[in-house]
């Protein structure tokens, strides 16, 4: 169901009962005759974007439903154009008469949801089961930086890094973890890290990196070797691989799009990203 929904009496108790501990519905007593409904309804526009996972907007226009919103209001002891009346797990815990600000609204809604961190995970979950692992991880990177020393947050974001192969920070994650919290999930997360780091030391790499320290001007070789690390998931190697090559020639083959190709591939967020991007510039400006 989206979250944003115009009340009708064939929905309304779909709709209204849709709301859970960590789930709210706000339903918007309108009216296109109201100016201030217009403003709040622009205001609840953003919020529902903002946090479309947690809120659901109900919109009630007064205009077209008369009996529906004469019923409602009579409930909730409406007195003023607009209200919003605010349902947590299928009851009403907050009522806003008058016009508010977005402010004011956000306030509600921080006093009703659960932590901001524990949102951004839940996104973070949600984006990995729908295998968008760049959503995923820029979900748990905020969740990360808002609590970086929430155990849960951890092991979410630990769990998204194994997955797209950055086995340096999912191993510097897990070890924040308190040895009275190794469970079944931290025990799985420490498997899987083994396996992916034992998977990308493949002895290709390490044949190319020998080849490589032999013959270190060999910029071809360099740039065989980068491929050999995207193939395996170490793209932060591969950058660096590729940065040496740019380091003596900026016009190497194709050395200069495969390192943009693999900084545009990173998650929103990755620190490597803006890392080397600020290197390739050193190098060109």
């Amino acid at each position: 169901m989206e979250n944003k929904i115009t009340l009708t009496p064939e929905n309304i108790q779909q709709v209204l009962s849709s709301s859970s501990a960590d789930h709210l519905v706000l339903l918007s007593f309108y009216s296109a005759q109201h100016p201030d409904c217009l403003a709040q309804a622009a205001i609840l526009d953003e919020l529902a974007t903002q946090y479309k996972s947690s809120i659901t907007i109900a919109t009630l226009d007064c205009d077209l439903q008369q009996a529906l919103a004469g019923q409602l209001a009579q409930q909730v002891g409406l007195q003023a154009l607009p209200t919003i009346v605010v349902l947590k797990a299928g009851s009403p815990v907050d009522v806003l008469a008058g016009a508010k600000t977005k402010e004011e609204i956000t306030k509600v809604l921080t006093e009703h949801l659960p932590s901001p961190e524990l949102i951004l995970l839940d996104q973070a979950k949600q984006s990995l089961t729908a295998g968008d692992l760049n959503a995923a991880y820029s979900h748990a990177k905020q969740a990360y930086d808002i609590a970086r020393g929430n155990p849960r947050v951890n092991l979410v974001f630990a769990d998204i890094c194994i997955q797209i192969q950055k086995t340096e920070d999912a191993a510097a994650l897990l070890a924040t973890i308190p040895e009275d919290q190794h469970d079944a999930y931290y025990n799985n997360l420490q498997a899987k890290l083994i396996q992916a780091q034992e998977a990308q030391e493949s002895p290709e790499i390490k044949r190319l990196r020998q080849a490589v320290e032999q013959n270190p001007e060999d910029l071809a070789l360099l740039c065989e070797l980068a491929q050999a690390q995207v193939d395996a998931g170490k793209k932060e190697d591969a950058l660096d691989s590729l940065f040496k090559v740019l380091s003596k020639d900026l016009a190497f083959g194709e050395a200069r799009k495969g390192f943009l190709d693999i900084i545009a591939s990173l998650p929103e967020g990755d620190a490597a990203a803006a890392s080397f991007r600020r290197k390739l510039y050193s190098l060109l400006y």
